[in-house]
């Protein structure tokens, strides 16, 4: 059983941005306050690209234009500096489809946290297979990262399994769906801050309680985004290879991105593309509008000007109910 842990700095962090733009309103003529102060402050960190997948750094508050299921919403805070501390889950696949790649991945990985992390940071390390793992709680020690990375190994086996026929059944031995869902209900959902999943797999589910779906609201409501560093031998799904579209919905869905790897080679330049990306976002917050407090599903777009960008970040959130405190969402 994973066990909670609260992320006192992260929480600090984004309690700034809610007062930041709290104290902006509070400082307005008295004429010009509104009748009661709004305190579910919707924060968003978005990364930005040019129409030739460049990093874009250089924007303003101007720039942005947000929209909830339709409707402009007025940016209260916005920042191109990140200092929030950055929690981070690194899920490794340890099934039996990511045998060839394993050592090189531990390597990488090993790598790309000693780059991303610094003083504020923590990360933790989970493999999944036939069971999900925990094997680093949340640290900033480098060196205890490593070392769990270390005691990943393979657990399932790299083939699908023959039962009584020329037809292969499926093994049930990569759940990747519960890996995604626990980590967020139970180690990312008492995070504040930036908080994010790099996953290393296939994302080929075989055996999972929860399904796709499950998966991506646990990180909405936690507000976790997810990245697929994406390692298939397709000759292996014998043309039932599903990951590739599970891997765009949840990121698409939490504004991550996939980057499709085809040999180790290819590994430390997706790890050096999310670390630079996990240090080049904006974060914006704004109050809803809609403030009814019924639990739906809010849909959120940005639009970037000029034109030819893209604005990378969660689809939206979940609205609380009347019976859950304000805050942050």
């Amino acid at each position: 059983m994973l066990i909670r842990r609260h992320h006192v700095a992260g929480l600090c962090g984004i309690t700034a941005l809610a007062c930041s733009a709290l104290l902006a309103v509070a400082q307005l003529p008295q004429t010009q306050k509104p009748l009661q102060v709004r305190v579910n402050l919707v924060h968003l960190f978005v990364t930005v690209r040019d129409r030739h997948g460049g990093l874009v750094t250089h924007l303003g508050r101007e720039n942005f234009h947000v929209y909830e299921d339709g409707k402009p919403q007025e940016i209260a805070y916005f920042d191109r500096e990140m200092n929030l501390p950055l929690t981070l889950a690194l899920l490794v696949d340890t099934s039996g489809s990511q045998e060839r790649l394993l050592e090189p991945e531990k390597l990488a990985a090993k790598r790309f946290l000693a780059r991303v992390l610094r003083r504020g940071d923590e990360a933790l390390v989970i493999t999944f297979d036939l069971d999900v793992n925990l094997l680093a709680d949340f640290t900033f020690d480098l060196d205890r990262l490593n070392r769990a990375i270390d005691r990943a190994q393979i657990n399932a086996p790299s083939v699908p399994v023959m039962v009584q026929g020329p037809v292969p059944t499926r093994p049930n031995g990569t759940h990747f769906y519960d890996a995604v869902y626990l980590a967020c209900t139970e180690k990312l959902a008492g995070e504040a801050g930036r908080k994010a999943i790099v996953a290393l797999t296939d994302a080929q589910d075989y055996g999972s309680m929860k399904k796709l779906s499950d998966a991506i609201e646990a990180a909405q409501h936690s507000d976790t985004v997810v990245h697929v560093v994406l390692l298939a031998d397709r000759w292996q799904y014998w043309g039932s290879y599903e990951g590739d579209r599970v891997a765009a919905r949840l990121a698409e869905e939490t504004g991550g991105r996939v980057i499709q790897v085809r040999n180790a080679q290819q590994l430390d330049r997706a790890f050096d593309e999310l670390a630079q990306e996990l240090r080049s976002q904006y974060v914006l917050g704004y109050y809803p509008t809609n403030t009814a407090r019924d639990g739906g599903f809010r849909r959120i777009r940005i639009e970037v000007t000029p034109g030819g960008y893209r604005a990378l970040t969660r689809k939206g959130y979940y609205a609380p109910r009347a019976d859950t405190p304000a805050g942050q969402l």
